[in-house]
């Protein structure tokens, strides 16, 4: 990267614009008081840019309603014996826990006969859950590095609930288990038993998004780099976040970034708000793909 009056700008093929990356954001949900607090449970909110993560411990028989909702959301159990009962649209569907949902626009109720530990994710369009976030203010100016957020086109068939099952095994060249909606990206990879090999990272950045991992069991560590700018003033040390589960963790952009894990038993589900073009160019890795096309993209 070369200051636009410095000569040597022009030994650079392409120089993209880029603003200085942002700080990492987080939902330290074991340790922060929750948002809402009732008969239903405990429900804790946090976002990013483009998205808000509601974590939830519920009682027997909780339920949620949206009565407008505006896009589709999603529903992730990532326990088993976790049952719910969706409805919308005329359609119920029933469900016995370990499973993503993927819930239309407009009204819908969702029931939780068992209660349990339970993950909703909505894009930023729902205001009224914005509103409660406990980082809203994070986010009172945009980042510029990142475009203005647009749904990917409708599904196959029209909006209907869409019920997956995470039972699925894995297979070899395939990046966990990723499925995608209209508004959203999930990558609900198993249960990890650490430690993570360390020989075997994988440091990598995004130019324009954020990525939103979500920590359900074990302790995590997000090595962080901050990419040097001509401006030695914005320059950020590196940070090495330590965060026990369950817990938000938001990776800005153009952040070089990694994770480690501990002993014992771990889980880290990747979202990202759009969906990924480049996951979803891989024949393959979206197993629900065939539901939803892709924008079209210039040749």
């Amino acid at each position: 990267m070369y200051d636009p009056s410095d000569p040597r700008r022009v030994l650079m093929a392409e120089q993209k614009t880029a603003f200085p990356a942002r700080p990492a954001g987080y939902g330290l949900f074991y340790r922060d008081r929750p948002v809402c607090d009732d008969d239903n449970g405990r429900t804790w909110l946090a976002r990013g840019q483009n998205l808000v993560v509601a974590y939830s411990e519920l009682q027997p028989g909780a339920s949620f309603e949206r009565a407008d909702q505006i896009d589709e959301f999603v529903v992730l159990l990532p326990y088993p014996e976790t049952p719910v009962v969706a409805n919308a649209r005329g359609q119920v569907e029933h469900s016995d826990g370990y499973a993503l949902i993927i819930m239309p626009p407009g009204p819908s109720r969702l029931v939780f006969p068992r209660g349990g530990r339970v993950v909703r994710l909505f894009s930023t369009r729902s205001a009224d859950l914005v509103a409660k976030c406990s980082n809203a203010d994070d986010y009172r100016e945009p980042d510029p590095n990142i475009p203005p957020f647009e749904p990917w086109p409708d599904p196959v068939g029209g909006y209907r609930i869409r019920v997956h099952s995470l039972d699925v095994p894995p297979q070899e060249g395939r990046a966990g288990k990723i499925f995608r909606c209209t508004t959203m990206m999930v990558n609900a990879s198993g249960v990890r038993l650490g430690p993570r090999d360390s020989t075997k990272l994988s440091p990598h950045a995004h130019d324009d998004f954020e990525q939103y991992s979500l920590a359900l069991s074990g302790t995590w560590t997000h090595h962080m780099r901050w990419p040097w700018t001509t401006d030695l003033s914005e320059w950020r040390e590196d940070v090495h976040a330590v965060v026990e589960s369950p817990s938000l963790t938001v990776i800005p952009p153009r952040v070089i970034h990694t994770s480690v894990y501990g002993d014992g038993e771990n889980q880290l589900v990747d979202i990202f708000a759009p969906p990924r073009k480049d996951f979803s160019r891989r024949p393959g890795w979206v197993l629900n793909a065939d539901d939803y096309p892709m924008p079209m993209e210039s040749a």
